[in-house]
């Protein structure tokens, strides 16, 4: 009995050992397959986690590089403008100073006007121009209705005789000579300038030129259409004003006087000039006149030109007595002005 229990037991207890290693087997089999799902698991997390955390990161610096390069985009535009408002403002001051110092210097070379208040056949009376420099000048002035400062208009300068100067009383020398009122024909758009001067020498040759580029800076003036003309003692300062600047002018109409003035600079220059005078001019004669062609004459030669070239640039034309009396005039120095009246005169001058 006690050897049938022993063998039972040991029976049981070697079942039972043989039943927990295939226990033991199954669950190491089964931890084992759960430990590999687990680990499949968590790689594939951490790819998964790797590739977002390198996306984010390639998205991120993206939109830091696009924001690093639009930041620096708006900075050039910015700097780009802040540029330009800057050259602007620069250049605005720039023409600001400018235009002062432009108006300051034409004040002190020019002066100021101050404006008539009579008229006289379309003239304004006496104006006066007070330059620093050169005094008071007093003038008559024609401008045109028509004159707008919009476009350039012609200027023309008629200096008196003795009986036309300015202490003679205002306006005197357009009651005694034509020549501001007959240029009206040859050219409708040209201002008209009539000195009244205080005299016929230096002083008041520096006080035409004066004048001149006076009316050149505040007026609209073609620089091609700039004539001048001198009768009897204007004749004098105006052929001073040819000795200085005869750049100023167009042409220069000569009557009835002697020549004061250089002759090289008007030479030089090329400015035309008609010197008309009687033949026994009371006061001048007509040997003045003839002496200003030949030194002239004798100039142009000397620089190579042809007679023709010459006498489209210097003409005497001296009037015999029969040339007054048939209209109307015994004295041929008065008769001067006559010239003014001319139309083969007038013509040449204002064609030039």
């Amino acid at each position: 009995m006690k050897q049938r229990t022993v063998a039972f037991l040991l029976s049981v207890v070697m079942l039972l050992s043989s039943g927990c290693g295939n226990v033991s087997s199954m669950n190491s089999e089964n931890l084992t397959s759960t430990e590999k799902v687990s680990v499949e698991d968590i790689t594939q997390q951490e790819e998964t986690s790797s590739k977002t955390a390198q996306e984010s990161a390639t998205q991120k610096k993206e939109t830091t590089s696009e924001a690093v390069q639009e930041n620096s985009v708006r900075q050039e535009e910015t700097s780009s403008k802040t540029a330009q408002k800057n050259s602007v403002k620069q250049e605005e001051t720039s023409l600001k100073t400018a235009q002062k110092n432009s108006s300051k210097q034409k004040q002190e070379n020019s002066g100021v006007v101050t404006e008539g208040t009579k008229k006289y056949r379309g003239f304004i009376l006496d104006n006066v121009l007070h330059s620093e420099k050169d005094g008071d000048i007093h003038y008559n002035l024609y401008i045109p209705d028509s004159y707008d400062g919009r476009k350039p208009y012609a200027v023309f300068f008629t200096l008196p005789g003795y009986e036309g100067l300015y202490f003679q009383g205002v306006g005197e020398n357009l009651y005694r000579e034509d020549f501001g009122f007959t240029a009206r024909a040859y050219n409708r758009k040209m201002i008209i300038v009539a000195p009244q001067l205080s005299d016929w020498g230096e002083v008041s040759a520096n006080q035409t030129i004066a004048l001149v580029e006076y009316f050149l800076s505040h007026y609209n003036i073609d620089p091609d259409k700039v004539y001048g003309e001198g009768y009897s003692g204007g004749g004098e300062t105006m052929s001073q004003v040819m000795g200085k600047r005869p750049d100023l002018f167009t042409a220069y109409l000569h009557c009835s006087s002697q020549w004061d003035g250089a002759y090289a600079p008007v030479v030089e220059s090329r400015t035309p000039v008609y010197l008309v005078v009687g033949e026994e001019d009371e006061y001048y004669g007509s040997e003045p006149s003839r002496e200003a062609y030949d030194n002239l004459y004798e100039l142009y030669r000397q620089e190579g030109l042809s007679d023709k070239e010459i006498e489209n640039l210097l003409i005497l034309d001296v009037k015999d007595a029969s040339y007054f009396e048939s209209r109307g005039m015994t004295n041929q120095h008065g008769g001067g002005g006559l010239f003014a009246r001319d139309e083969n005169i007038m013509t040449w001058f204002f064609d030039k």
